[in-house]
């Protein structure tokens, strides 16, 4: 190693940062995470440094830059913009024995600053000695997923703590206490928000050294998103890294599960339309027997578990039997289609009401309510609907004549494969089957206040993307 990485005390300590424009408003973002007191040296601030000189965040100085400006300091970050500029103040700084830090040169630094995951009083540095900046951000980028965002507060809370449990429990026992606290059900219960809980189970641990009981078992419902990796939640893959069982659906991205823990059991439970792999029953069977074993369960849904996903059902069943569950929400289908053509499903003043409705019940396809009963202003979106869509057509057609429906069919949304097409309402069927869209499509129909752009008539449609 050229650096070495470590964590300076910074309570109290003075910091001086040289410039007042954005370099130097980036570092303040970065050292006003500490309890340094800070100095801002320059002829005039930003706007965004001048509200916080205004409010006393930091002191803002115009005197001339001296080395006795630097004299004494923590850290001096050298943030004026111009290379020629910083060159002359980093002679200074060091006749002033500083440490010093200078934006974009790290010839000239001292110190380089990492990039940092926060979840204070848990901090993890990042650094490529100032090689490879970018990698240093994808590397935190994963760090971020992989810490949950309460983390610190339980470190926080388990340091308050220490000091009972070393008067109470052996070294031996205080290092099991606090592997349980974090691998266990002080973390699941503080992550999913019961903090009150999970104290009182810990103050409860300290207090009778009873901490190795069997665990209770729970399932984690959890939207995957349209499938890509990169659109599950940090909460979602939180579960996966806890779950000792992950029962997964179709269509999704194979790398969602390298996001879970190395030894966790995968098992695929996917239905396709028709020809269903698992029954729903025997789906929502093994989930409560799994977690009646002690095991944590993770069913793995695609989209958002509470958008068709037959969450009730699970749900249900999860509660007569007395077993904990949380529901982790996912980016729905819909909205992933519209954010793929780069469009948003409402419009001030032309679409102010959105339906999210399926063309596919369990006595087969059908025109949804919605559809029959839409308004101008009305955008519908259609889960499962491909099979539907001559029955749509015709119903619409029939009802509404002339109506320039505004039609958007969206296949694969967000994955490999992803097919987007626009066309008039009585081109639909033929539309779906000239690009071979059987499945896997979310179909949007919209009756916009507004006069609608003019779509080609060309059998061949109007193809806007395809991935």
């Amino acid at each position: 190693m050229k650096t070495f990485p470590m964590f300076l005390q910074m309570a109290g300590r003075r910091v001086v940062i040289i410039g007042g424009g954005e370099q130097a408003a980036q570092k303040a973002r970065l050292i006003l995470k500490t309890e340094a007191q800070v100095e801002i040296w320059a002829p005039g601030l930003d706007p965004e440094l001048s509200a916080l000189a205004a409010c006393g965040r930091v002191r803002h100085q115009t005197g001339p830059i001296t080395p006795e400006t630097t004299s004494g300091t923590a850290l001096t970050f050298i943030a004026t913009g111009c290379p020629g500029a910083d060159m002359a103040l980093h002679a200074l700084a060091k006749q002033g024995g500083a440490t010093v830090n200078v934006v974009d040169q790290p010839q000239l630094c001292d110190a380089i600053t990492p990039s940092i995951v926060d979840r204070d009083p848990v901090v993890v540095a990042i650094g490529t000695e100032g090689t490879a900046p970018v990698l240093a951000r994808q590397i935190k980028t994963k760090m971020e997923q992989l810490l949950e965002p309460r983390l610190g507060d339980l470190a926080a809370l388990a340091g308050r703590m220490r000091t009972e449990a070393a008067a109470r429990l052996g070294p031996r026992a205080r290092r099991d206490l606090w592997r349980w606290v974090f691998n266990d059900s002080p973390r699941r219960l503080f992550t999913s928000g019961a903090e009150r809980d999970a104290t009182k189970l810990i103050k409860a641990a300290i207090k009778t050294g009873d901490f190795g009981a069997t665990p209770r078992g729970s399932v984690s419902l959890v939207g995957a998103g349209p499938g890509s990796k990169d659109l599950i939640t940090l909460r979602g893959v939180q579960r996966l890294q806890e779950a000792d069982v992950i029962y997964y659906d179709r269509l999704l991205d194979p790398d969602i599960l390298e996001l879970a823990r190395r030894d966790a059991e995968r098992i695929y439970v996917g239905k396709a339309p028709g020809c269903h792999s698992w029954p729903q029953e025997k789906i929502t069977q093994t989930l409560v027997s799994a977690a009646k074993r002690g095991q944590r369960v993770v069913r793995l849904k695609c989209g958002d578990p509470g958008v068709f996903g037959r969450s009730t059902e699970e749900i249900e069943a999860l509660q007569e039997h007395g077993i904990d569950y949380d529901i982790v929400p996912g980016v729905t289908a819909a909205l992933a289609a519209a954010a793929s053509i780069g469009e948003s499903l409402t419009d001030r003043g032309n679409i102010d009401t959105l339906m999210i409705t399926t063309g596919h019940r369990r006595d087969g396809y059908t025109v949804p309510d919605p559809i029959k009963d839409i308004r101008p202003g009305t955008c519908v979106a259609l889960y499962m609907a491909v099979g539907a869509a001559p029955q749509i057509t015709k119903q619409l057609e029939t009802q509404h004549p002339g109506v320039p429906f505004d039609v958007k069919v969206v296949a694969k949304a967000q994955r490999m494969g992803q097919v987007v097409v626009r066309c008039l309402l009585g081109e639909l069927p033929q539309t779906l089957e000239a690009h071979g869209i059987a499945g896997e499509a979310m179909l949007f129909i919209c009756w916009s206040r507004a006069v609608p752009k003019a779509v080609s008539a060309n059998p061949c449609h109007q193809m806007l993307r395809h991935v």
